[in-house]
């Protein structure tokens, strides 16, 4: 077992090393990103009902890119937290109106019952999963709802690229991520105390398409995601519940 601080350590220093261009690595600024990152933010901001009465908690914020877009879409007030200040560096200098902060999702500093919303992207597979679900669980006022999108473990690719050390260092990933098993992640939910959990996959558009085949490629992965079975093999899951 990966000790926390060990963990902690390596995703600062993985956030150094990215920090300069982490949107690019991360895969959000190609063409195709862009879009695939619009229809995340979409899921996190619709599926958790957020508005602009609500306190929200963004975890694993990194350059901003998803506390921007939620913000735009519901002008909710966000804390976004990370714990690499290199990433939080920049996106301060994006969005000086949220408050962000330097936290550790696996021990949140924020009192029981704090926010109405709690959401990320691409956040949960970095850490003890057990840990920050129960946390996650602990800041949310009752009814409250947590929205998050991640890999999804069965996606072909990235079971290769989590699971073959040399792959993973060519993605440049951290060394303690992995990705989603949806029918776990429920199981997790539910033994946590939520409600209404729901794990589902999603996304067949890669960031690397090229943009003259990007409506194909959309187009297809409409289809695909209604298959039943060959859904199970898409790039992404969202994963929503309710306290």
């Amino acid at each position: 077992m990966i000790e926390q601080t060990e963990r902690i350590e390596h995703e600062k220093a993985h956030g150094k090393k990215i920090s300069h261009n982490a949107e690019a690595v991360w895969g959000w600024a190609t063409p195709a990103g862009k879009l695939r990152a619009e229809r995340r933010a979409k899921y996190l901001y619709e599926l958790g009902q957020f508005n602009s009465s609500h306190q929200l908690l963004e975890i694993g914020c990194g350059t901003g890119l998803f506390t921007e877009k939620v913000s735009k879409a519901t002008s909710a007030s966000i804390t976004a937290i990370d714990i690499s200040d290199d990433l939080l560096e920049v996106a301060r200098k994006k969005l000086p109106e949220v408050s962000f902060k330097i936290d550790d999702a696996m021990n949140l500093s924020f009192a029981d019952e704090s926010f109405n919303g709690v959401y990320g992207s691409s956040i949960l597979h970095h850490l003890d999963m057990e840990k920050a679900i129960e946390e996650i669980y602990r800041v949310l006022k009752p009814e409250g709802r947590m929205v998050f999108a991640e890999p999804n473990m069965l996606n072909p690719q990235i079971m290769a690229q989590k699971n073959i050390p040399f792959i993973k260092k060519m993605m440049h990933e951290s060394p303690d991520e992995t990705a989603i098993v949806r029918w776990k992640m429920k199981k997790q939910l539910e033994k946590t105390g939520f409600k209404n959990a729901r794990v589902f996959p999603y996304d067949f558009l890669h960031p690397a398409t090229p943009s003259f085949m990007i409506p194909l490629v959309k187009s297809i992965g409409t289809i695909a995601e209604k298959i039943l079975g060959l859904q199970e093999i898409a790039g992404s899951v969202i994963i929503y519940a309710e306290k």
